[in-house]
């Protein structure tokens, strides 16, 4: 029998009978365009499916145009339209603004180049940061459908409108215009956005319609007038006439700068000396504490950034960890407040108490952030449920990934049962709740390019446990005040029962007339209130608020001997 060559035996045969050389194999070789990886790979971006496609092209849409209003002082009014175009899973994503609009020579770069903005150098608290968002929907549009994705924008009533119809060349990463023109349009500045796009509409936790109420709740300023497929309109109106605090912008902070970010910076800085460096381009570094850090970096204060080299960097890095140096500003962030995160909350979801949180900034790897918290509880929501967590980021509602995120870690690290609630383990509390939990940071740690779920830093889960506990001891009180209300109810419906029997037994005994009898039981009652106080007495009223439920005042009782999370 005859032996088989290594050829033979091979998964890669040869060719003409040799190998690939190694020169014919860099021919092969060939720069990937960022447009065309994100076209291979739109999972990366929120496009994992055409239920999350659609969600996605809305999300990012809404997002640039309230922040395009907020940035131009504009009170923002979005109109949301998404059509069925009666194409099995095709439907059409309409988003207007009445926003600054966009200066001409801006569009087509804007909506036609992945990773073009303004925002991804700058460090202040901001919705979108990284130019991907509205772009990569133009683009999955065009790989579902085809189709140009078409813009209207206008600067000023004096000026004219401009329309673009544009494609992307994912090669490139370059826009390619199939229309431009001017056109008429009623509104004297605002943008409008058109995208076909391949997609899958359904109501639920995970869906357009949660999206843009979850987006109402922390956008109080925000008025959102929403047509959903099924043609049914929905409209969430602004709570507030107060625009949000603008953000400043800030510079790095030394804690938490990397080695490469420093060797990067110093090459270059405009500074003449290290000194000169620190305090230029570093924030809260003075003039003493640059001469502290040179002195424990053992590096000389006139020493030229040019010459600090890869071991005065490394130098430096330990240094910026030995000396005392004052956190950040907090000017760049802009939270929404812990009365108007009330009040959007109140806007939204029906309940019968509600409590909220600011807590003050503080930071992570040299990045400032703040966390709010708000609860609402009783109402409408289901008692025998577990509790709906509302997840934000910047303003932006967080829909994916929620078993991911470092939020929910720390919601179910939160003891709920020391504040009357049912809980599993470390799971989500059960009861009539709704926990909404938001953070703000110049840079939010996401765990992905979709922005979905935030990264499980300690500093952060620390400060969100905290946040939760606070708010935790309101909605404590509130829930045993009204088991003592229930329990205080039941009593008195007790003795209530029992008076008429009582002033029918003493007419008897005492031989008195109907009349009398009637007195003896109002002076009974007037004897029961000075007892046990008027139903008026209690901060509302119990008759329709409160409903007595033994398994709340059981647990109340049982949770009354148990300690509170350290």
């Amino acid at each position: 029998m005859a032996r088989k060559t290594l050829a033979e035996f091979s998964d890669k045969p040869e060719r003409n009978g040799r190998r690939a050389s190694a020169a014919e194999l860099a021919k092969k070789q060939r720069d990937i365009g960022v447009a065309e990886f994100f076209a291979r790979n739109k999972h990366l971006l929120g496009f994992d499916n055409p239920r999350k496609a659609l969600l996605t092209t809305v999300k990012e849409a809404v997002d640039n145009s309230i922040d395009a209003c907020e940035e131009a002082g504009i009170l923002p009014e979005l109109s949301v339209q998404v059509i069925d175009m009666g194409r099995g899973e095709r439907f059409r994503v309409i988003v207007e603004d009445n926003g600054p609009g966009i200066v001409k020579a801006q569009i087509p770069k804007i909506f036609g180049k992945l990773l073009y903005g303004s925002k991804f150098h700058s460090r202040k608290q901001q919705r979108g940061q990284q130019g991907i968002g509205i772009s990569a929907s133009v683009m999955y549009g065009q790989l579902t459908t085809g189709r140009p994705a078409k813009i209207l924008s206008r600067t000023d009533e004096k000026k004219p409108a401009h329309y673009y119809e544009l494609h992307i060349d994912t090669q490139k990463n370059n826009p390619e215009i199939v229309k431009d023109e001017e056109r008429e349009w009623t509104k004297a500045h605002g943008t409008r956005i058109e995208i076909d796009l391949e997609g899958s509409y359904q109501k639920g936790a995970q869906s357009i319609d949660e999206y843009l109420k979850e987006t109402a709740v922390v956008n109080p300023h925000v008025t959102i007038v929403y047509v959903n497929p099924k043609a049914e309109q929905y409209i969430f109106p602004r709570a507030t006439e107060e625009l949000p605090k603008e953000a400043s912008e800030i510079k790095p902070h030394p804690h938490g700068t990397e080695l490469g970010t420093l060797l990067k910076m110093l090459s270059q800085t405009k500074a003449k000396t290290l000194q000169q460096f620190l305090t230029s381009e570093f924030s809260r570094v003075s003039v003493s504490v640059a001469k502290e850090i040179c002195a424990n970096a053992r590096l000389l204060p006139k020493t030229k950034p040019a010459q600090v080299g890869r071991d005065g960097c490394e130098k430096l890095i330990a240094a910026f960890r030995e000396t005392k140096i004052m956190a950040p500003p907090s000017d760049c962030l802009s939270p929404i407040t812990a009365a108007l995160l009330e009040k959007g909350l109140k806007k939204e979801v029906n309940a019968e108490f509600y409590t909220s949180v600011t807590r003050s900034p503080t930071v992570y790897k040299g990045n400032p952030f703040q966390i709010e918290v708000a609860l609402a509880y009783g109402g409408a929501q289901a008692r025998d449920k577990t509790a709906k967590l509302m997840r934000f980021a910047n303003r932006v509602p967080l829909l994916y990934q929620q078993g991911a995120c470092g939020i929910t870690k720390a919601v179910q690290e939160t003891n709920w049962r020391t504040y009357g609630l049912q809980q599993s383990g470390s799971n989500l509390p059960v009861g009539p709740l709704t926990i909404v939990v938001h953070i703000a940071s110049v840079w939010v740690p996401f765990t992905s390019e979709s922005k979905e779920a935030i990264a499980h830093y300690e500093d952060i889960i620390k400060e969100v446990k905290l946040a939760l506990q606070e708010a935790g001891r309101s909605l404590s009180s509130y829930i045993r005040k009204k088991q003592r209300v229930g329990l205080e109810l039941r009593k008195r419906s007790f003795i209530e029962k029992y008076i008429p029997k009582l002033a029918e037994a003493l007419k008897d005994i005492l031989g008195l007339g109907e009349a009398e009898r009637e007195q003896l039981a109002q002076q009974l009652t007037r004897i029961l209130e000075k007892t046990r106080g008027t139903v008026e007495d209690l901060s509302f009223d119990p008759r329709k608020n409160v409903e007595y439920d033994e398994e709340w005042a059981k647990i109340g009782k049982e949770t009354t001997d148990e300690g509170e999370d350290e």
